[in-house]
């Protein structure tokens, strides 16, 4: 297999991962007779497909931590968003859980080492009212960068007091952050996956983590002939524009 392949074959079996947890995702997030719905675990799916769709090998995390990791993948992915989706979703549909997003002190990080006596959280509150400032205007001047930077700093300490069990499930202390962040990553995550589909060749995603090995060859052929075919058929919303998101 040449480099071509292999990159192919590894964009094949990400996309695969992040769908199949978007599908997961779904009956949490759209509830019914069967289910109320879960906005924990809602979340916790959409992450996981959104880590899916950018992680890379640990190594190239080392190079910039995991949110330098998220603002290069969207980069990539801006330069191949012709329709401005990403763009359109943010200013259009996910304004209001956005800006809630941004305003919450308590997923600033410089707020809990502040609360920890940690280096770095002396004078918080000056470097939380700058962001407020940057992403107003980032906001004001459409860009996109920016609010994405600022927005996903925040859903990563959200992110964080979830899986590291810094939250209890259900509790009502975040249940307004926990419906905004559901309702940014259901809207972004499956225009990421689209992206990536309809995406050049080209496009270096990095090197795939937990790749099948040899034992799991039988695997890998279905993952990645399952991802190519989703790739093909698209796995869309039934107006066949976007890959299905959690509804």
């Amino acid at each position: 297999m040449d480099y071509a392949e292999q990159e192919h074959s590894d964009l094949a079996l990400r996309t695969n991962r992040a769908i199949s947890w978007l599908k997961r995702a779904t009956s949490e997030h759209r509830p019914s007779k069967a289910s109320r719905g879960d906005p924990d675990a809602a979340f916790i799916f959409l992450w996981m497909a959104f880590n899916a769709a950018y992680a890379t090998e640990t190594e190239q995390k080392k190079s910039g931590g995991e949110l330098k990791l998220i603002g290069d993948y969207f980069k990539k992915l801006l330069k191949l968003d012709d329709d401005n989706a990403i763009y359109d979703a943010i200013w259009n549909k996910c304004s209001a859980p956005a800006r809630l997003l941004l305003d919450n002190e308590y997923l600033f990080r410089r707020y809990w080492k502040n609360v920890a006596e940690k280096p770095g959280g002396e004078n918080w509150e000056d470097g939380f009212s700058r962001d407020k400032e940057k992403a107003a205007l980032a906001f004001k001047e459409n860009n996109v960068n920016d609010v994405l930077e600022l927005l996903f700093d925040r859903l990563y300490g959200l992110r964080n007091q979830l899986f590291h069990g810094g939250a209890k499930w259900g509790s009502s202390l975040n249940r307004d952050a926990v419906r905004a962040g559901v309702n940014i990553l259901n809207h972004l995550v499956p225009i990421c996956v689209d992206l990536m589909l309809k995406e050049p060749r080209d496009t270096d995603w990095g090197k795939l983590e937990y790749p099948p090995r040899d034992r799991q060859k039988s695997v890998l052929g279905e993952e990645s002939r399952n991802g190519a075919e989703t790739g093909k058929q698209g796995d869309r919303t039934a107006g066949g524009d976007r890959v299905t998101g959690a509804g």
